[in-house]
């Protein structure tokens, strides 16, 4: 669950071009998912959970994933899962899924467009271009405010790494989104997250011999590039959390816990928190740091009144 960035790394030049990542016509600004219709499958009842196959359209493409439900009645709150970089299908029901499930939070996960079942092209965010991605999660929250057992004030977006770029920028432009909970997610630009993981040796180059000191002059002399979720993260009016580890060579921790702190003493309901001696990876299968995702999990339902 790494940002997508082979297409930086094969032109680093972007590093110093000024927002280079706009809207194209197969990625529109005006791109949006208010009202998908969704179309719910039969509700299979497991043991400790039940599953429904969820279909719902997104600006031309026809999206497809699985809602898990906690067991028992009640309107729950939901998180829908933001996938990182890359083609990725939606998640089955494992140890991230059961987590949340199992504290009574239902939990949507939905191939990418262009992935799977889902239609449409992928991957625009590898190359820069968030907007169909930010209609898509939007869309996936509407549909989860849709159904039955769900309180549609309490659904919100869940996601990683290449999502910090995503869910920010879906949440400042939709109402329908409740919270925000994001791990490994930068909040600096592109530009800045591959040069911090070039100079860490994250990505080769040489990197990795300079001191946190001199890695963070450089990141601040160089300023942003590429798409830059800053001007999302500002217009945000929903509780966020981010969690980092402070050993993380892919994205500037520091930076990036700087900036949500900045907007916190703003008022906002934002919360950061640092593991120490964690790396990328956080909700791995095998988490650099054991208490990441029962911390995001014990968040969400205590701002989402699970």
């Amino acid at each position: 669950m790494r940002p997508g960035r082979w297409l930086w790394l094969a032109a680093a030049v972007a590093l110093f071009l000024p927002q280079a990542c706009g809207d194209t016509d197969s990625d529109p600004g005006s791109a949006r998912c208010e009202a998908p219709n969704p179309v719910l499958g039969d509700v299979q009842v497991l043991s400790d959970h039940s599953e429904i196959a969820v279909r719902f359209t997104c600006v031309g493409a026809r999206l497809s994933g699985t809602a898990y439900l906690p067991s028992g009645s009640g309107a729950h709150p939901a998180v829908v899962w933001v996938s990182g970089d890359g083609p990725h299908k939606r998640l089955a029901f494992g140890s991230l899924v059961a987590a949340f499930v199992g504290a009574g939070v239902a939990f949507l996960s939905y191939d990418k467009r262009g992935v799977g079942e889902s239609e449409g092209v992928c991957c625009p965010g590898d190359y820069g271009h968030f907007n169909l991605l930010a209609a898509d999660a939007v869309g996936a929250v509407n549909a989860m405010r849709k159904m039955p057992g769900i309180d549609p004030h309490s659904v919100g977006l869940l996601g990683a790494s290449q999502a910090g770029w995503i869910v920010p920028l879906a949440a400042a432009r939709s109402r329908s989104v409740a919270f925000t909970a994001l791990a490994d997610a930068p909040a600096v630009s592109q530009g800045e997250e591959l040069l911090y993981s070039l100079l860490t040796g994250e990505e080769g180059g040489g990197g990795g011999v300079l001191s946190k000191q001199a890695i963070s002059y450089r990141l601040k002399r160089t300023g942003p590039s590429g798409f830059d979720p800053r001007p999302s993260l500002a217009q945000m009016s929903v509780p966020g959390i981010w969690a980092y580890g402070g050993a993380d060579k892919s994205i500037p921790f520091d930076e990036c816990a700087e900036i949500i702190r900045s907007l916190k003493a703003t008022g906002k309901d934002f919360t950061v928190v640092v593991f120490p001696g964690a790396g990328h990876g956080l909700l791995d299968d095998r988490p650099s740091d054991p208490q990441a995702l029962p911390t995001l999990v014990q968040w969400v339902v205590q701002r989402a009144g699970g």
